[in-house]
């Protein structure tokens, strides 16, 4: 869907992997800049500054790296995937909590534990003769 509003970049992969790591880019990078897409209506880019602000660069640019594996193209795999689950739990409804109160037999219980607490605290006091 986002497809042709995301871009890559790639640059060496850090970390172990041996010569690979010093001849082979294969950390990616997976861009999405928020603020100019054409696919988002302006209540979904909110909600997406709003979660993933941590994520977000001053440009406005969505930012996703992956650098697991050792293949650029499962990299690329990797954080395709990370960018769609991110932006499925951005949109994600919270369910409401329902208050509700405690039952009169939950409240029992924890004044007899409070009262069982308080003996065994005074059992343990030194006695003064």
């Amino acid at each position: 869907m986002f497809e042709s509003e995301i871009y890559f970049k790639t640059s060496r992969s850090s970390g172990s992997g041996g010569q690979n790591v010093n001849k082979v880019s294969t950390k990616v990078e997976l861009n999405f800049d928020v603020l100019k897409s054409k696919l988002l209506t302006e209540e979904q880019k909110q909600k997406i500054f709003e979660k993933l602000s941590n994520r977000i660069n001053k440009e406005g640019v969505l930012k996703v790296t992956a650098e697991s594996s050792r293949s650029q193209l499962e990299n690329k795999e990797i954080a395709l995937d990370k960018f769609n689950t991110l932006i499925k739990e951005c949109f994600k409804e919270r369910k409401k909590r329902i208050k509700t109160k405690a039952s009169y037999t939950s409240k029992e219980k924890r004044i007899k534990l409070k009262k069982i607490k308080s003996e065994r605290k005074i059992q343990r006091r030194k006695i003064s003769w």
